[in-house]
């Protein structure tokens, strides 16, 4: 593969992974405003501009490198949106669902790029653009199941930690500090992918049937 096809590469299958990301924090930022919290708000970060919430290594550098390894699976991170849960109305409760809308937001976007897959191959359209719209069904569905995986800080970790006991939840969220380590742990001993791969064919599975595919 040549220089100019892969940076052509980059740019289709980076299009769909920045929107991805940027929905995704956005969906935090708007659902903690509809729970009282306007800290996003006032950050500038409820905004679908890329660039509020690009970080160099999470959106930039992992994904691109992925993607010139031609490995079987992609993901990424933005900044993540700011939340001070002593602003919500029921502070247990509306973590849980800031926290469950970054993954539905994937979802839909799986969808939403199912249906552009679609389209796309019922009228024969340059392969740049079946690449895009299948990199959107696979970033968003992987972005989906990964975030609902319980360790913190990845979303499914805020909904079990609002369904523990106080004292439970502040222990556990205590991990926090270990997350990232123990992820790229998980991914690096194929551990991750095995955990992911029968929920990411099942959201996949689910998204080709509503879409028709």
């Amino acid at each position: 593969m040549d220089s100019v096809n892969i940076l052509e590469k980059i740019i289709f299958m980076g299009i769909p992974i920045l929107f991805a990301i940027t929905v995704h924090e956005v969906s935090h930022g708007w659902m903690a405003l509809r729970c009282g919290d306007t800290t996003a708000k006032f950050a500038g970060r409820l905004t679908l501009n890329p660039i509020k919430h690009v970080d160099l290594i999470g959106t930039l550098l992992l994904p691109g490198l992925l993607i010139l390894m031609q490995a079987p699976f992609l993901f990424g991170w933005a900044k993540p949106v700011p939340v001070d849960w002593r602003n919500l109305g029921h502070p247990r409760r509306d973590m849980a669902l800031v926290a469950v809308m970054g993954p539905l937001s994937n979802f839909l976007m799986a969808l939403f790029w199912a249906f552009c897959l679609k389209f796309a191959l019922s009228h024969s359209v340059a392969s740049h653009w079946l690449i895009m719209a299948k990199t959107g069904v696979m970033i968003n569905a992987a972005l989906m199941v990964l975030n609902l995986l319980p360790l913190p800080p990845l979303d499914g970790s805020r909904v079990l930690s609002s369904l523990l006991n106080p004292r439970a939840a502040y222990h556990y969220n205590k991990l926090e500090r270990y997350g990232f380590m123990i992820l790229m742990a998980l991914l690096l001993t194929n551990v991750l992918s095995a955990i992911l791969s029968p929920l990411l064919r099942l959201v996949l599975n689910v998204v080709s049937s509503i879409a028709g595919l």
